[in-house]
């Protein structure tokens, strides 16, 4: 009896694309799946013959074989023609195509489609744990400079008497009774049947056989830890650090999730950041306005020289480069703007009193203590 065409056996056309053919196989492979038909041989046999025809087709030289030397090509037949898998024309258990497409992995692992399906494939690889958030206050210098920081925590870690897995020293893992390993049971709820987490094992597929007397089974204990934090420079309110495997421990073996440390930078008292700029005010003395001369001015690095022109107005912002906070993309550290702020004097010793009088008569600001030229602008509203 001449074989199947696997076109056919696919309900595909021969032009079909890979994305088409992988939906036309999981159609099929759902509606033939021995567990979607129990005691079915026919239907059984299809679903192999479906799988084996999808194993060809998916694999780009194995179709273009088949496409011109037909079944030939997998039987040694045909001049020229290639061998099946391993050299002998055999396939892998259909099963294995039906996981690989359906997202299950072979050996256990569970989660994908197919254990939404079927309940299939046991939990034996445990549960992550959760990740954790911790949030730290640091200063602004500490954000400028880089800092290495202690914190303290509560989390669940692996259970040092039974290293995670449950049992009591000297007892074991044994399979759950209640779903066999498969770690979900199934219901019937009329027509429809449904799975559900296994209540005995809570989806693990296993149960122990005697709990941990430091555990009581569970594989993990609350505990405090402490880590060290390296804060680098530059970093901003709401930046994220995150500390791989510091999270809550797993189940049964499960990975451990991952710490995210939430960074808040304090309110400094002279410095205001603008991204990666600092603005700053400072007071001078009204004389060094006039005169022109050059002080120091505190950065998050020390002291740095700034030149005061003369005749500096108060407001008049200056711009210290590179001394603003550093950059977390590794680019020019930012600056530090610095606005100046004219002082009056509040007392006045009376020879202070007189040379100023003097300097107001030689100015002419004694008879005319509002500029001219301001009352010239003025006059068009009033």
């Amino acid at each position: 009896m001449a074989k199947e065409g696997y076109y056919e056996l696919l309900g595909v056309e021969k032009s079909v694309s890979e994305e088409e053919l992988k939906k036309a196989y999981r159609k099929k492979a759902v509606q033939y799946h021995p567990d979607k038909n129990p005691g079915n041989k026919e239907a059984e046999e299809m679903f192999k013959k479906i799988s084996h025809a999808y194993e060809v087709l998916k694999d780009p030289e194995k179709r273009a074989a088949y496409d011109r030397y037909g079944h030939a090509a997998f039987e040694g037949a045909g001049a020229g023609a290639p061998r099946g898998p391993g050299g002998g024309g055999g396939f892998h258990d259909p099963f294995d195509i039906f996981r690989e497409v359906f997202g299950q992995q072979q050996g256990g692992g569970g989660g994908g489609i197919f254990d939404e399906m079927f309940g299939g494939g046991g939990r034996e690889s445990g549960r992550d744990g959760s990740d954790l958030r911790y949030d730290l206050e640091i200063t602004l210098e500490e954000a400028a400079r880089g800092a290495e920081k202690e914190i303290s925590f509560r989390k669940h870690a692996t259970c040092e008497r039974c290293e995670g897995s449950g049992a009591e020293p000297g007892s074991k893992r044994v399979t759950c009774p209640t779903c066999r390993g498969a770690g979900q049971i199934r219901r019937s709820g009329g027509i429809i049947t449904f799975t559900q987490t296994c209540p005995t094992c809570g989806g693990m597929g296993t149960k122990v056989e005697k709990p941990c007397t430091a555990c009581r089974g569970e594989g993990r204990v609350v505990q405090t830890s402490k880590l060290n934090v390296r804060i680098p420079a530059g970093v901003d309110t709401g930046s994220r650090l995150r500390s791989s495997g510091n999270g809550e421990a797993g189940l049964a073996g499960g990975q451990s999730g991952d710490l995210y440390i939430v960074l808040s930078v304090k309110e400094h008292e002279l410095f205001e950041r603008q991204e990666d700029n600092l603005f700053c005010e400072i007071p001078i003395k009204f004389t060094l306005a006039t005169l022109g001369g050059t002080i120091e001015v505190p950065t998050l690095f020390g002291k740095a020289s700034l030149k005061i022109p003369s005749a500096t107005q108060s407001g008049t912002t200056f711009r210290l480069r590179e001394k603003g906070m550093p950059s977390l993309r590794g680019g020019r550290q930012g600056d530090q703007l610095v606005r100046v702020q004219v002082e009056v004097p509040q007392s006045l010793t009376s020879e202070q009193r007189k040379l100023l009088e003097d300097f107001a008569r030689v100015s002419g600001d004694a008879s005319e203590p509002t500029s001219k030229k301001f009352f010239e602008k003025a006059k068009k509203f009033f």
